[in-house]
């Protein structure tokens, strides 16, 4: 038996995040495509097909009435001197009730609801990583949020993050890297 942990301690924790309304269950976003910090196929970049990884997730907390996907690279142009964040998708109103995404995702794709937004080549839809120099780190984040967003039209992420102020009850977390041949 691990003697850091009493019998009843998870017990009680559980109950503890339920008083502060919280869920015991952790909000998860998974690729099939790759793994968490792993290197993100070519067929998902620039050098490849350009298809958007299969996205699945799980654990959205009660409440949830949308769900947000922002994808960027912190890391833009160079590793070792970013200057910019470069936004490679935005999806908002996805419902909850989906439960991913599937590989190659084009708008048609997205279940009934779900608008995307602009990336930062000034276009909808998802363009996969191309970076200029050095291995960059891509964030695939998924927002759960309160409500159903107004219809923003194809806005842009900084748009998309205003509008989910004050909404957001979990977020979760994918990070893969790429590195062009």
């Amino acid at each position: 038996m691990n003697t850091l942990v009493r019998p009843g301690f998870t017990v009680f924790l559980s109950w503890l995040l339920a008083l502060a309304g919280a869920d015991a269950r952790a909000m998860n976003l998974a690729s099939s495509s790759f793994s968490p910090q792993g290197e993100i196929p070519s067929r998902h970049t620039c050098e490849g097909q350009d298809a958007s990884p299969a996205l699945s997730w799980s654990g959205l907390p009660p409440g949830t009435k949308s769900l947000a996907l922002i994808v960027d690279d912190p890391d833009a142009p160079d590793p070792s001197a970013p200057q910019t964040t470069w936004v490679h998708w935005v999806v908002y109103n996805i419902p909850p009730a989906a439960n991913g995404l599937p590989e190659g995702a084009r708008a048609h794709d997205l279940p009934a609801g779900a608008h995307e937004g602009r990336n930062d080549w000034q276009s909808s839809g998802y363009r996969g990583p191309c970076p200029p120099i050095g291995r960059h780190r891509y964030f695939h984040k998924l927002y759960a949020l309160d409500v159903v967003l107004a219809d923003l039209g194809m806005p842009t992420k900084s748009a998309l993050e205003q509008a989910m102020k004050g909404h957001v009850l979990a977020q979760a977390d994918l990070v893969g890297t790429y590195q062009k041949r």
